[in-house]
């Protein structure tokens, strides 16, 4: 009789998450409003309300999110203490000589940020505000310049330790030691894709990406090689640090992050960068972002309880496990769903909201979870630079030189939405791309 109050809550949910309200209260308030309207037409009972105060101290306990913070840590810590930067600056005049050079540098810096923070805005933000002044300033075209920066700053959403494969392990229910080794060779192999482009545009079009001069190059020889050897060492040492630590066993995600986020700060310890004002900021910034993704939780949580109560989830398990086409239906139609609401809200939302309602139908399908969760995070990336409303391309736009307007940022990404397209296709297509690292590791 009152099927229609799960989807109508739903809809309403996305209604005022697009008019721009804050998230957790927008979630907050429509689990809150329904869940009234629930108890007073006698369709649940009350106790189901009184039951919010343990789910709220289960999020606090759960000891997966607790790599959130830690990584988040790591990539302010690179940022604020400048390591960021010199890494940037000593790949450009590494790879200056050659035509596409900066491009191709920033897509290597950007992977290494990736591969050592996991943090998408705090990538994009530096390397426009570092790179993308010096690729102007020797000649590459703008919208060149514009769609490398917010592709490779979007890597870390897909090379791990990525906040998104955390969020994505624990509401899908896999390790996330086993997600982060699932999306490596993903990863590289769109950062490859990424580079190649940029030396053969380059090849074919030598005026968007030329070569720096000769007047540019300052660094040769050996001194160029230790420069390199000086910047490269850093963040290999994290990688290692905190993905090693995960492949070998000796640590969980959760305790790899706070091995990364203690050598971050080390590294800025021993590059005299660590002063008690780049530690405050660190700090400032970890803990707005980890308060806002619990506030999100909780505010997700009590929606999701409600919309449980009303059915919702049952409503939405009939309609997607019933599509045309069965497992490759279902397969179209979330990643779709996935997508498009990256256009207009941001992956926390997603994850919290569509992705849990989604993994029933998956099992019951049979579809591989961990294959599934990567997939899922190649689609939240590729949402992130697409047009109009891509969160990378904001992040680009607010650190910008004036020159540099939004159709330069629009223009500049669509190759690479194309190449991230292909890749996504390519891990649909051949699963062992994701399943090789992680049944090596842990078995099959």
């Amino acid at each position: 009789m009152y099927e229609w109050l799960g989807p109508t809550m739903f809809l309403g949910a996305l209604v005022i998450l697009s008019l721009g309200y804050p998230v957790a209260f927008s979630l907050a308030a429509v689990g809150i409003i329904f869940g009234i309207i629930g108890v007073s037409l006698g369709i649940f009972d009350p106790i189901l309300i009184r039951a919010m105060p343990s789910r709220v101290f289960g999020i606090a306990a759960n000891f997966t999110l607790l790599a959130i913070p830690y990584f988040v840590f790591l990539g302010s810590m690179l940022e604020k203490s400048g390591l960021a930067e010199d890494l940037l600056e000593t790949m450009g005049v590494l790879f200056g000589p050659l035509r596409g050079g900066l491009a191709i540098a920033v897509v290597i810096v950007g992977a290494l940020l990736a591969a050592t923070t996991g943090v998408v805005a705090a990538t994009v933000v530096a390397m426009g505000m570092i790179s993308l002044p010096i690729m102007l300033r020797y000649n590459y075209s703008k919208e060149l310049a514009c769609g490398v920066i917010c592709a490779a700053g979007t890597l870390g959403q897909i090379i791990p330790p990525s906040i998104v494969l955390v969020v994505l392990g624990d509401q899908i229910g896999v390790s996330v030691g086993r997600l982060f080794l699932g999306s490596l060779i993903p990863g590289l192999l769109l950062s490859v894709s990424l580079a190649v482009y940029c030396y053969v545009i380059a090849l074919i079009k030598p005026n968007v990406a030329p070569a720096l001069p000769l007047s540019a190059r300052t660094l040769h020889g050996w001194p160029l090689a230790l420069r390199v050897l000086k910047v490269m060492v850093p963040p290999l040492f994290l990688i290692l640090a905190v993905l090693g630590s995960i492949f070998f066993g000796i640590a969980t995600a959760t305790e790899a992050g706070a091995v990364g986020a203690l050598g971050a700060t080390l590294l800025a310890l021993a590059n005299r960068r660590l002063s008690f004002k780049t530690f405050r900021d660190v700090s400032d910034a970890t803990m707005r972002v980890t308060t806002m993704v619990i506030f999100i939780l909780i505010g997700s949580t009590s929606f999701s309880l409600v919309f449980r109560a009303l059915s919702g989830d049952k409503f939405v398990f009939d309609l997607m496990a019933n599509l045309p086409g069965g497992y490759w239906g279902f397969m179209v139609v979330s990643m779709l769903i996935v997508f498009f609401l990256g256009f207009f809200i941001d992956f926390f939302e997603i994850c919290f909201i569509v992705i849990p309602l989604f993994v029933p139908v998956a099992q019951t399908l049979g579809i591989d979870l961990l294959w599934y969760g990567v997939i899922l995070g190649a689609n939240l990336q590729t949402s992130f630079l697409t047009p109009p409303f891509g969160f990378a391309l904001f992040y680009l736009r607010g650190v910008a030189p004036p020159g540099i307007t939004t159709a330069h940022i629009y223009r500049g990404v669509l190759p690479f939405i194309a190449i991230q397209i292909s890749l996504l296709i390519l891990i649909i297509l051949f699963p062992a791309l994701v399943s090789f690292l992680p049944n090596m590791a842990f078995g099959t």
